[in-house]
């Protein structure tokens, strides 16, 4: 059988209990048991709640600031809970298994407590305890990487288009947590052969976050596919991070682009968000003569287009700001626009170099930013590459 770290070194104890004869029976106890331990003491509960960085604690139910089952209940309380032995002299029937119940591993009776009985538990208890926690924290990173696969479906959809001559490349790295938050992005072809591409960045991290970016993201495609002109698709957007939305200050940046059926130009809508680059070398940033509101800003004004000439062979990426904050070598600095118009053009010409190396271009950016950074990024980040003439 494999050993435990608790094999490995002695089992650290806190005894809480105000008798000094008791305390002294049970360190002769300990010290017949063959087991060894570090035990530690402390007379009240109080007293116990800066010590509890321990494996066990025999607990006696009658101290002078608690009393009966209500110890258990508060020594159960703190944010660290080792495993929990209730030792003492009462007897009546039925306090065992009240004690189990409130959340004790195991109850002992002062005065019929052998050194073997006394070890045994100790250990076994601590052991338990440990399986619990190991138990625990499973259910939750198990029901974490559920929630994360489910707003991973929403969030980062499958693009939408039926158009194989027209290149969409999609990428998505989450935080330094692996916790997604609320950046999102999708690609659609309307019924008139444009192609609609929306990246969106849900102002602050974590859960909520993900979902409401979830939901903006939904909003949108199902907006687009109803045939709505783009400006409206906004207004839809907007209206429903307004309903959603769990504080009034949230608000979400976007950037959405129409690629006519044509594909020789587009209409660039930006909400607050950064301006997408054409993909070349060298990158350069889209002209952007017309800039709007982040989404759920409340001031007055809604959206215009740019119309962007794109000529017959080209490639534009959309992507939020995760790649542009991101620090670099080990520093302060951040990468920023020039520096990631830089890490694209050069994977540009590698992967002209290389076409076939199997990483896609938005794989071979997101892994070079990766490496300027030293790790996996801080924020997460979301990149759409739209390309046409390019095979």
């Amino acid at each position: 059988m494999p050993y435990t770290e608790l094999d490995r070194r002695a089992l650290r104890v806190l005894l809480v209990e105000d008798d000094d004869a008791d305390a002294v029976l049970v360190s002769e106890l300990f010290a017949d048991s063959g087991v060894a331990v570090d035990l530690r003491r402390a007379r009240t509960l109080a007293e116990a709640a800066g010590l509890l960085d321990v494996d066990c604690v025999l607990l006696d139910l009658g101290l002078p600031d608690a009393y009966g089952l209500g110890a258990i209940q508060r020594l159960l309380t703190g944010p660290r809970v080792p495993a929990v032995v209730v030792l003492t002299g009462r007897t009546e029937s039925g306090l065992g298994l009240r004690a189990v119940a409130a959340g004790a591993q195991d109850y002992l009776v002062k005065g019929e407590v052998t050194a073997e009985l006394l070890g045994r538990t100790v250990r076994y208890a601590a052991e338990r305890r440990r399986a619990e926690v190991q138990e625990r924290d499973l259910y939750r990173a198990q029901l974490r990487a559920s929630e994360t696969s489910r707003l991973e479906r929403a969030l980062l959809p499958t693009p939408l288009v039926g158009d194989g001559a027209m290149e969409v490349l999609v990428g998505y790295r989450a935080g330094r947590d692996g916790l997604l938050g609320g950046d999102f992005y999708d690609v659609v072809e309307r019924a008139d052969g444009s192609v609609a591409a929306v990246v969106g960045d849900v102002a602050g991290h974590g859960p909520d976050e993900a979902a409401l970016g979830a939901q903006l993201r939904t909003a949108w495609r199902t907006s687009v596919l109803a045939g709505l002109p783009p400006a409206q698709v906004l207004d839809v957007t907007e209206q429903i991070l307004s309903a959603e939305r769990g504080r009034p200050e949230i608000f979400a940046t976007l950037v959405m682009v129409v690629i006519d059926p044509e594909r020789t130009s587009m209409e660039l809508f930006l909400c607050g968000h950064p301006t997408p680059f054409l993909l070349d070398d060298p990158t350069t940033a889209l002209p952007a003569g017309e800039r709007g509101r982040a989404l759920g800003i409340p001031v007055l004004g809604g959206w215009r287009s740019s119309r962007v000439e794109l000529g017959p062979s080209w490639r534009v990426v959309l992507f939020t700001d995760g790649v542009l904050e991101t620090t670099i070598d080990g520093g302060t600095a951040r990468l920023g626009e020039e520096g990631l118009q830089r890490v694209m053009a050069e994977q540009v010409r590698a992967h002209r170099a290389d076409p076939d190396q199997g990483t896609d271009l938005v794989e071979r950016i997101l892994e070079k930013v990766r490496a300027l950074h030293g790790g996996d990024l801080v924020d997460d980040t979301a990149l759409v590459v739209l390309g046409w003439g390019q095979r």
